[in-house]
């Protein structure tokens, strides 16, 4: 189903912070042209915290008909709200998306029972693929393996974006699932191990800086070229680091516009400019890795 480079895409805007769809045209055809295996729209990177019902649905249906069939499209649709969740997904049903990313609700901190009735919930509301989301850094509630292993019983339920970094919870949860259950690393930094380890693919920040080294990399690993694919991610490991010196997507942003990719690198509020020591590090780092 999915494997690969998946570009945890920004969504960019304008410097009145509009969405600027020229911009978004030119990053869909960036990533098509680099070999990105597929684009997930207004995820977290995609800032979809801050972009109401009807902005997210049409950066979706946009980046859908930007790409016209050349990759999937997943879109974005988690929410701390169940209900929220389920009418965004029922909303985005038919739009030609390849399926939804859904995030651990964030703030409520639910119990491991309450994350299985929510998901639940959402897969039996469309009849396209879930991939569930676990990033415990931002949602503080931190879904366990066995829990995973519950909610895959769901036939639409069909993988996991793992973004705690820990190789050894993957093993854990590998062990607890069928072997169709994929398994997507959503930590830059580890990725790389998380392929060499089993992993089918990443959603990766780093993508949306260079596209073509982390599609490189996972077509390495997942054809057993381990050195390889650890040769590619030494070239780009500053990066990988560099991208989170300040809050995700504030310095992907930065970056991405600094290479004439977007037009501004606007975000909403509460997230801001970054300072001008991570300016300058991220565009020493784009530099020294031949990004610029």
């Amino acid at each position: 189903m999915f494997k690969g480079s998946y570009v945890a895409l920004v969504t960019p805007m304008d410097d009145q912070g509009e969405i600027d769809y020229t911009s978004l045209e030119k990053l869909v055809a960036f990533h098509i042209d680099n070999g990105t295996h597929g684009i997930v729209s207004v995820g977290t990177t995609g800032e979809s915290a801050t972009l109401p019902f009807d902005e997210h649905i049409q950066v979706v249906k946009k980046t859908v008909e930007f790409a016209q069939g050349a990759i999937p499209i997943i879109a974005g649709s988690g929410a701390n709200s169940t209900a929220e969740a389920i009418f965004l997904s029922e909303q985005l049903s038919g739009t030609g998306v390849a399926g939804f990313l859904s995030v651990v609700p964030y703030y409520n901190k639910p119990q491991q029972k309450g994350m299985i009735a929510h998901f639940n919930a959402i897969a039996d509301a469309t009849d396209l693929p879930v991939m569930l989301y676990n990033v415990p850094g931002r949602t503080v509630a931190d879904m366990l393996p066995e829990t995973v292993a519950e909610l895959a019983k769901h036939q639409n339920i069909i993988g996991l974006k793992d973004a705690t970094g820990d190789i050894a919870r993957l093993k854990q949860t590998q062990s607890l699932v069928s072997s169709d259950f994929l398994f997507f690393s959503g930590d830059d930094p580890t990725s790389c191990d998380f392929l060499c380890e089993g992993g089918q693919g990443v959603i990766s920040v780093t993508a949306n800086i260079v596209p073509k080294q982390m599609a490189q990399l996972c077509e390495a690993a997942l054809a057993g070229n381990f050195e390889q694919a650890k040769q590619i991610n030494d070239g780009i490991s500053s990066l990988h680091t560099a991208l989170f010196i300040e809050s995700n997507p504030v310095i992907p942003k930065w970056a991405l516009f600094k290479m004439a990719m977007i037009n501004s690198a606007q975000l909403r509020l509460p997230l801001v400019s970054p300072e001008l020591a991570s300016q300058n590090e991220i565009e020493q780092i784009m530099r020294e890795t031949g990004v610029l």
